[in-house]
């Protein structure tokens, strides 16, 4: 039986939230934040029964929805002054 999983990019509260808390870190704190988000996600996939290959796949589509949401929040913040 193949298990359907929701899309990872359409997770948005989960991808606003992490948009949002990198726009605050940097270097190595934006860095363990991500490393843990991804441990966390992996593990919640496998939980469910994702393969490698849909992990992967999924992995990927969050981080192209959190890369988009961080820069349209980047340019929110840069045309209201803040």
């Amino acid at each position: 039986m193949t298990v359907s999983h929701f899309p990872a990019d359409r997770r948005l509260l989960d991808v606003r939230r992490c948009a949002a808390e990198l726009l605050n870190l940097h270097g190595e704190d934006a860095n363990a934040f991500w490393r843990t988000e991804m441990s966390r996600f992996v593990e919640e996939m496998r939980g469910v029964g994702a393969g490698e290959v849909e992990i992967r796949k999924q992995a990927a589509l969050f981080l192209q929805a959190v890369q988009t949401q961080l820069e349209y929040s980047y340019h929110q913040q840069s045309s209201s002054g803040g």
